[in-house]
């Protein structure tokens, strides 16, 4: 028989609930991938509607929490190798932040077919101002988890990916 989990209201809320699924999974680590593919969609649209009040994408915060924290100006590759979601078309979202005024862009000295990135003066104060908010994005995940299960999450998440 699958596990139960929980939803917010404490009723059983299982996978095949909500996918009105009618055959069963062809197996337990089936089951495991569309889990986690369809756990992904939902912390992302939680995570889309925390940003959207402050005009800004999940991608486009994590761009910025990557200048906000390197020491020197990063090109666009480099800036993805450190997304989240490294798929992502880095340039566009360099150019939005940009038209935002929270980038600044330079050509490389070292090299002039690349761009240098920093983040602005009004980039860094909206990153701190979202710090403020970050228990909100806790909240997504530890009124849920006890912290002994977000770390066990951690450690599998960490596992599958090794």
């Amino acid at each position: 028989e699958q596990e139960n989990t929980f939803n917010n209201q404490g009723s059983v809320y299982n996978l095949e609930k909500a996918l009105k699924k009618k055959n069963p999974f062809r197996n337990t680590w089936h089951r495991c991938i569309v889990n986690i593919v369809f756990t992904n969609g939902w912390v992302c649209d939680k995570v889309k509607d925390h940003f959207a009040p402050f005009g800004l994408t999940m991608k486009q915060y994590n761009v910025l929490r990557i200048l906000n924290g390197a020491d020197t100006p990063l090109t666009t590759s480099a800036i993805r190798d450190r997304m989240i979601e490294r798929g992502s078309d880095t340039s566009r979202i360099v150019e939005r932040l940009h038209k935002k005024g929270l980038v600044h862009r330079s050509i490389c000295p070292s090299d002039k077919r690349l761009v240098d990135v920093t983040i602005s003066k009004k980039g860094i104060a909206l990153v701190d101002e979202l710090e403020s908010y970050s228990h909100k994005l806790d909240e997504i995940v530890n009124n849920k988890l006890s912290e002994e299960e977000s770390i066990q999450l951690n450690n599998i998440l960490d596992k599958l990916r090794s």
